[in-house]
């Protein structure tokens, strides 16, 4: 754990003595807060809904670039300029590395999203909030954020050239996202699985108050299974 811990702080430190950390975040409130409180004012009610719900021009999608924008370097710069094999030999397994590094990411986002209970608590001092389904849009965002960024981190062990890591992660992502909405144009057999596939309907659960344990596990499993192969791909390449 100390190792994880040091891995974690040490990415930590690199995204905030670079602009990396604080262009995501400013991007980010700037980019959410204005999708956000234009739909805001159009609905004519204080519901917070419409800040998690994904859509494909939601505050969600904006994860959905900035997720691989995140996490592209994280392994991919290292093995490029060689500075993955001084950590490799160090007293670590390759699997406290990624989920180091990965827990870096998390952290940046979970920034982020902190930074954000400003519009809830402007929202409810326009009107009475119901902050059952707030705290659940939160922690769907969390997870679903998390889950965008261990797909990024596979990519970036996959290759050496962060824009490859970037564009792999993006499509990815992408596709995980939107295929939410194909289900409506394929044959209602295969309708399900396209919708339990896709990282928006666990996410369009969460914005309606609703923590089903189906959705968590859906996005621990897929955390877990990118960061495995992430930790194989990376063993396999010192190997």
């Amino acid at each position: 754990m100390r190792n994880v811990v040091s891995v974690a702080r040490r990415e930590l430190r690199a995204y905030f003595d670079s602009p990396v950390a604080y262009i995501v975040i400013v991007s980010f409130l700037a980019v959410a807060g204005w999708m956000f409180f234009s739909t805001l004012f159009l609905m004519g009610r204080a519901d917070m809904r419409p800040f998690f719900a994904p859509s494909p021009f939601s505050p969600s999608m904006l994860l959905v670039i900035l997720a691989p924008a995140i996490t592209m370097r994280l392994i991919a710069e290292e093995r490029k300029s060689g500075t993955i094999e001084l950590l490799l030999t160090m007293p670590m397994r390759d699997s406290e590395i990624v989920i180091g590094k990965f827990l870096a990411a998390v952290a940046l986002v979970a920034v982020a999203l902190l930074l954000t209970l400003a519009y809830p608590l402007t929202v409810s001092s326009l009107g009475a909030l119901d902050w059952g389904p707030v705290v659940a849009g939160y922690v769907g965002m969390l997870l679903f954020a998390s889950t965008l960024l261990a797909i990024g981190i596979l990519c970036s062990a996959l290759t050496e050239n962060q824009i490859v890591a970037f564009i792999v992660a993006f499509l990815i992502s992408g596709v995980l996202y939107y295929v939410y909405w194909l289900q409506f144009f394929m044959p209602p057999a295969l309708a399900p699985m396209i919708e339990f596939l896709s990282v928006s309907f666990h996410l369009d659960n969460m914005a309606r108050g609703v923590v089903d344990s189906r959705d968590v596990v859906y996005y621990l499993s897929v955390t877990a299974g990118a960061l495995f192969v992430a930790t194989y791909t990376l063993g396999r390449r010192h190997a």
